[in-house]
């Protein structure tokens, strides 16, 4: 591509294809793995897969556009739900409950992520970057409304929630968006009088 064609915005349609292509390609490797077959993405997307190679010419390409899609979709709705919640403390919640689903989905990530291709070494630190402020900005809009007590540590809660989604998926009795529901639960403090 040359420079021209790399600084033009992209069309509408291109966009909204690639949109969902990338969805497609998350929710194949949800119920797949990331080494599913292209050509189940490319069924699930509706396009052949010679449109997905044209936009990810590799595998990791592709991984790496839906870790960093789905991260991006996650730092915005922070601000979101700020603004259409009855509170800090339900915002705060329900950003943590999207948190939890984000976590969950990509266990069968980390196999990928420790292999010794270096194009997913950003990805952590990416992550970390353009989420850890949006918890904590929902975290001292919680502690300024007096909905929970002040300074509660972004990243210790976000490893924590991490710690706890683990064992997700490897057992029916164990349910992390329940435990983690108890400790969202937990942060909150008796209203001011």
């Amino acid at each position: 591509m040359s420079p021209d064609q790399t600084a033009r915005p992209r069309r509408a349609d291109a966009r909204r294809n690639q949109e969902a292509l990338l969805a497609a390609a998350a929710g194949v490797f949800v119920s797949s793995g990331v080494e599913a077959p292209i050509r189940e993405i490319a069924a699930r997307a509706g396009v052949g897969t010679a449109t997905i190679y044209r936009h990810f010419p590799t595998r990791a390409d592709l991984i790496v556009a839906v870790y960093r899609h789905q991260v991006e979709a996650l730092a915005l709705s922070g601000p979101q739900l700020r603004t259409t919640n009855t509170g800090p403390h339900a915002a705060l919640a329900e950003w943590l409950g999207e948190f939890v689903d984000f976590v969950i989905t990509k266990q069968g990530l980390p196999a990928v992520l420790q292999s010794a291709d270096p194009c997913y070494d950003p990805l952590h630190t990416y992550f970390v970057e353009r989420l850890e402020p949006v918890c904590r900005e929902l975290l001292d809009a919680a502690a300024e409304a007096g909905e929970i007590a002040p300074g509660q540590d972004a990243y210790e809660l976000m490893r924590g929630i991490g710690s706890l989604c683990a064992g997700a998926g490897t057992n029916r009795r164990y349910d992390a968006r329940h435990l983690v529901g108890l400790l969202v639960a937990g942060l909150r403090v008796e209203p001011r009088r």
